[in-house]
């Protein structure tokens, strides 16, 4: 991990979860309509929240904290008092959770990287014989 210093904006538990956010934000972007870190509420020491909207037209507004990933607004930079959501340890988990659509997503995704790890493998024997 990066050191920070006095100087730093982000203290290392922020920091840390910001890294984390940015991560996810890349690792899901094919299997939802569109996610980001929220730019109107800012990251503090314990949370950083993201917007989210899944294939199946929901969006959510979801925290990120040292407990997991959790569903806190209905809505983009929305932060709902009545949703009272449990915590999951991953977005995977979360989005499996909310969206049949990502389950889909992440079926065909596996099945395309199998199919070209195949495809892979049978060229490389293909070329051994020639």
């Amino acid at each position: 991990m990066a050191e920070t210093d006095g100087d730093s904006p982000y203290n290392d538990s922020e920091y840390t979860l910001k890294i984390e956010a940015q991560g996810v934000v890349k690792e899901i972007a094919y299997a939802v309509e569109f996610v980001e870190i929220s730019s109107s509420i800012p990251p503090t020491n314990h949370l950083v929240h993201l917007n989210l909207h899944t294939k199946d037209n929901q969006k959510y507004c979801v925290s990120l904290s040292d407990q997991g990933f959790r569903i806190v607004g209905n809505d983009f930079d929305k932060i709902d008092d009545l949703v009272t959501s449990r915590y999951f340890e991953t977005i995977y988990s979360l989005l499996d959770h909310v969206s049949p659509e990502y389950r889909n997503s992440f079926g065909d995704a596996l099945l395309s990287r199998l199919q070209s790890l195949k495809d892979q493998q049978v060229q490389s024997e293909t070329e051994i014989l020639n």
